[in-house]
């Protein structure tokens, strides 16, 4: 070691949850899991290439070595079908949204949805996106009062914004979007996803384990989704229906079938672009200015680089392009603080893993947030460093261990999307405002639907000259 070296200071690393120590019943295991899916997992699988779970009613295999997660996420969708118990947790909201079905109905579903993400459907809507950004800086310029404030609160309406404007045509300030925009909040908030039927072997005829709340905000989404679903219906009907996403997917025919989706058909599948779409880039864009908040030299790069590109306010999708910087924090943000930490599947028939036999109906998990901070894949694991993707370590993770979008045939058809929608707002929040760290205020990540902070992530903001 030199003495540069022995002299450096000490890296502060971004906020991570603790590990959980030792072994656990089952009953602490599913308490540990409903306070939080991240801290409920064991240390050693920031290191395993696989590790098996057993408990009297399942087996779960959760893999990290590269191979197997392209074998599980690239293979056929028919081998690794989506879980039955994630299904149970996601079911009073989604239904048979294409998020949570398997099998003929879900290739249906992809068949109609893929045609509205394909092509130049993302220059399209680049207009609608950068409204939402205009509305989000206006709004923004309230807060630069020198007081702490709640950034994922902003970052959730911005991301709302930009679904309802891409979607239906609509801004978030029209009533129906923002009581959407509430009831999802508080959906997420009654933890759908952490119930017995997580753990126990309930047959499909038994009643709901869902908690009230749970049941009662999916309730209340649906409905108001069903009346965008039917207001757009009468629209398309008389020939008056605006271009945009949901027009798309409501009038594209099945290409095999020819047949198109009903109004019910329609909400499920709104319901997970909503959830899916909206909390991927909410999450993200609030952790990208945490973690810029707390490293000023990034920042500054990226104000100057969004103050560069984006000009004079004329919403030219050709800056998508130039926003290299921004794209790479955004990226960094994600391989940290991944949107969905676990990807869980079942295995259709009986198989081997690194020569473990694998019998059928046994979960599959591809965990991104413990892929992304693997200890013997990525270099400085847990540290925040945007310049890694030019690194031929970060070239070989990005392909090998990145998939916050998962991969192969149930990659997120929002995908583009969300990477040309989280770098364009971020830079031009960073163009517009400096964000500071709050003192004493130090938010930890925890997981339920997604990864969000325990109690919001709390920022100053200043205007920039």
């Amino acid at each position: 070691m030199t003495d540069e070296t022995a002299n450096a200071p000490e890296m502060t690393l971004p906020p991570k949850p603790p590990a959980r120590q030792g072994k656990v019943s089952l009953w602490q295991y599913l308490k540990l899991f409903q306070r939080d899916i991240l801290s409920a997992q064991p240390a050693h699988l920031y290191r395993a290439w696989m590790a098996e779970m057993r408990t009297p009613f399942f087996r779960s295999f959760l893999c990290n070595e590269p191979d197997l997660v392209h074998r599980v996420l690239r293979g056929s969708a028919h081998d690794f079908p989506k879980s039955e118990r994630i299904r149970m947790g996601l079911k009073p909201l989604l239904r048979d949204s294409v998020f949570i079905t398997n099998g003929a109905i879900w290739e249906h579903q992809r068949r109609i949805i893929d045609p509205a993400f394909e092509g130049g459907r993302l220059r399209e809507v680049f207009p609608a996106m950068w409204h939402s950004g205009v509305a989000a800086v206006e709004r923004l310029r309230g807060l630069t009062d020198g007081a702490p404030h709640d950034i994922e609160a902003e970052t959730s309406h911005v991301a709302m914004d930009v679904i309802f404007r891409t979607m239906f045509s609509m801004p978030i300030e029209h009533e129906i979007a923002q009581a959407a925009f509430e009831g999802f909040r508080a959906h997420q908030a009654a933890h759908p996803v952490a119930n017995l039927a997580a753990i126990l072997p309930f047959p499909k005829w038994f009643p709901s384990v869902h908690s009230k709340k749970t049941v009662e905000t999916a309730k209340a989404i649906r409905a108001l989704i069903g009346q965008l679903a039917e207001m757009r219906a009468v629209e398309i009907a008389a020939g008056t229906a605006p271009d945009d996403l949901a027009t798309k997917i409501m009038t594209t025919p099945d290409p095999q079938t020819g047949k198109v989706f009903d109004t019910g058909e329609m909400v499920d599948q709104v319901a997970i672009f909503f959830l899916a779409g909206h909390e991927t880039s909410a999450a993200a864009l609030a952790w990208s200015l945490y973690l810029l908040a707390t490293h000023p030299e990034w920042q500054e790069k990226l104000a100057a680089e969004a103050t560069e590109v984006l000009g004079d306010d004329t919403p030219y999708f050709s800056v998508l392009s130039k926003l290299k910087l921004s794209r790479a924090v955004f990226r960094e943000a994600m391989r940290l603080y991944p949107p969905v930490p676990m990807f869980v599947r079942e295995a259709a028939c009986p198989m081997h893993f690194r020569g473990r036999k694998v019998k059928k109906g046994a979960q599959i998990i591809v965990s991104p947030w413990h892929l992304h901070r693997h200890e013997r894949i990525w270099d400085n694991p847990d540290a925040f460093d945007p310049g890694r993707w030019e690194t031929e370590n970060g070239k070989t993770g990005l392909r090998d261990a990145y998939v916050p979008f998962s991969e192969g045939p149930r990659v997120c058809p929002g995908a583009a999307f969300a990477m040309a929608e989280g770098p364009l707002l971020l830079s031009m929040f960073l163009r517009a405002f400096r964000f500071e760290p709050v003192a004493g205020e130090v938010p930890m990540p925890v997981a339920h639907l997604t990864v969000r902070s325990d109690h919001g992530i709390k920022l100053k903001l200043t205007p920039r000259a």
